[in-house]
């Protein structure tokens, strides 16, 4: 496709990969999709959301570290900075839409618990207030969560962009962070009771990580044998885990009370070590068996995922808002046809809004490249 960046430098397992976790963001969003069941988190103790934000830590650390080395730290972090911001607007503008799609749908189909599952039934008894919040990113309906995040740790990464040149010190400081809320429980606060979905100053460990890999690749060791191993095992285990807990749980009731405290503690908000540990050992499955080179990233059946992941932020958007849409008609129905025909709508249009971004980013670059029009002088009119 002429629309995806195929740069020489440009790696594009980082936007396959992308892609694909934004497609399983979109299924496991919907309930009752049959797709939903071939999502990460059925197989590894993580899911969408750890590699989409590794993947966002390696693209921050590839496009803003090379600025950093052109033009300095104070150019790097401003722009890292406005990226935050335009996350920020999204995330408003999402908020505003997903608002009023789910509060409609609600009032229209007589479906009150639309409001109490997305918790937007709080809108009812304190509009204002509840506005004020979303602004200040303390209030997070559910499945508006990952790009406060975002903004968040971007934040963080333009503070800390001096230490990409000194990856040991810049990983050893995200590693007592990370630490630090295991320990006291360190979260940014959210409107009343709740913390946030994300913990931000868990995750920036796997967002470091991922920016280190991109600016300093770590020299691959000589013997691979045993990080094949290790991998393997820590994905065993993995699957393990989640036959027990998911498909025989009377297993976890004959185990020993701090097993099983600590297999259903496996917390998303802070990162759980097993859930870092399995990205990190997909991840190095990927870099052993998926090669720079690869031809397959460059067929007519990775294209689509390319695509996707190479135009994130729009793609993401509006798959919460599809998602909603087709969560409506698998209500309606949720025979064979209709998921197909759901899922079918949910790709067309996920892919569509990917195809505009491209077409737009594309026609832009081209009106920087065209020379500036010559003017021509009008004839001179003889009386």
């Amino acid at each position: 496709m002429a629309l995806i960046r195929t740069g020489g430098t440009r790696d594009l397992r980082v936007d396959f990969f992308r892609g694909l976790a934004l497609w399983w963001i979109f299924t496991d969003h919907v309930p009752g999709d049959v797709l939903e069941h071939y999502s990460l988190h059925n197989y590894a103790m993580c899911d969408a959301a750890e590699m989409f934000v590794l993947l966002a830590g390696y693209a921050a650390g590839l496009a803003y570290g090379r600025t950093m080395d052109r033009q300095g730290y104070l150019y790097a972090a401003a722009d890292t900075v406005r990226r935050a911001w335009t996350l920020y607007i999204a995330h408003i503008f999402l908020f505003v839409v997903f608002t009023a799609q789910v509060a409609y749908s609600a009032r229209l189909l007589d479906r009150a618990y639309y409001l109490d599952e997305a918790r937007l039934d709080i809108l009812a008894d304190s509009p204002y207030r509840a506005l004020l919040e979303a602004l200040l990113l303390r209030f997070q309906p559910n499945f508006l969560n990952i790009l406060p995040l975002y903004v968040v740790l971007l934040l963080i990464f333009a503070l800390a962009l001096p230490l990409l040149r000194r990856p040991k010190l810049l990983l050893s400081g995200s590693l007592a962070l990370y630490l630090l809320v295991a320990v006291d429980g360190l979260n940014m606060q959210g409107w009343g009771d709740q913390d946030w979905y994300f913990d931000p100053f868990a995750w920036q460990l796997l967002f470091m990580i991922g920016a280190v890999l991109a600016y300093r690749p770590l020299p691959r060791p000589r013997v691979n044998w045993p990080f094949d191993v290790l991998s393997i095992a820590v994905l065993a285990f993995g699957l393990v885990v989640i036959f027990v807990i998911n498909v025989h749980p009377p297993m976890l009731a004959a185990m020993p009370s701090w097993v099983i405290r600590w297999l259903i503690s496996q917390d998303k908000t802070d990162l759980h070590p097993a859930r870092l540990c399995s990205i990190l050992a997909l991840t190095w499955g990927v870099v052993r068996l998926v090669p720079f080179s690869a031809n397959w990233l460059r067929s007519r059946y990775a294209a689509p995922f390319v695509l996707l992941g190479q135009n994130s932020l729009p793609v993401f958007c509006s798959g919460i808002f599809f998602g909603f849409m087709v969560r409506l008609g698998l209500e309606y129905s949720d025979d064979a046809w209709m998921q197909l025909a759901t899922n079918a709508f949910g790709a067309i249009a996920m892919l569509t809004v990917a195809t505009l971004a491209a077409w737009y980013r594309g026609k832009g670059r081209a009106a920087v490249r065209q020379p500036a029009a010559v003017a021509i002088p009008m004839e001179a009119h003889s009386d």
